[in-house]
């Protein structure tokens, strides 16, 4: 396998993980800030390897697998981690929901490629808005503090309720186009 600059971005995308991780526990001072700002940083990456893929020529099996493990595990480890440090029970649930919808689609469109049909749960608008909004969500999340009087916690909070929101409607479209294949060796 030959790495180039789609593929690189992605693993710099993992390997930001464990920075944020020391970060966001660290006792050093603006340690939170420092671990949003790397999430952020990480996140922006996201965007940026796929179009250097697409407009350069960079597309691959390996990016293709990668990228979505690189998001699916940013997004997990972070939730985890402020559920663990800022839990109420909204904010589990939020966890819940966002985590258990990237179980079942990630295993759906497993199960669609089995069958041929992965073209029919690619990702769609709905997908990418969802991740939009838990991205920056999160990243204001873990941020905590208030920047210039904006409370970024709350903030994000808000955006991290409307992913969620967005994250079972996105789920919706993609069973509902995958589901006359679930049905299909149904007995009538």
């Amino acid at each position: 396998m030959k790495l180039n600059l789609a593929n690189i971005l992605t693993l710099l995308r993992i390997a930001a993980i464990p920075v944020v991780v020391v970060c966001f526990y660290s006792s050093i001072p603006y340690a939170r800030p420092i671990a949003a700002v790397v999430f952020g940083l990480a996140a922006i990456t996201d965007w940026v390897d796929g179009w250097v893929a697409r407009k350069f020529g960079q597309t691959s099996r390996f990016g293709e697998f990668l990228d979505p493990v690189a998001d699916k595990l940013m997004v997990s480890i972070v939730l985890v981690m402020l559920v663990q440090a800022d839990s109420g029970w909204f904010e589990d649930i939020i966890a819940m929901i966002i985590i258990g919808r990237e179980i079942t689609i990630s295993a759906l469109r497993e199960w669609m490629a089995t069958i041929g049909e992965r073209a029919n749960v690619k990702v769609t608008m709905a997908g990418k808005v969802k991740t939009a909004l838990q991205m920056f969500g999160i990243a204001f999340m873990v941020y905590r503090n208030d920047l210039f009087g904006v409370p970024m916690y709350t903030l994000g909070f808000a955006l991290l309720v409307v992913a969620a929101v967005m994250t079972i409607w996105s789920m919706i479209i993609y069973l509902r186009a995958a589901w006359p294949f679930i049905m299909a060796d149904q007995p009538e």
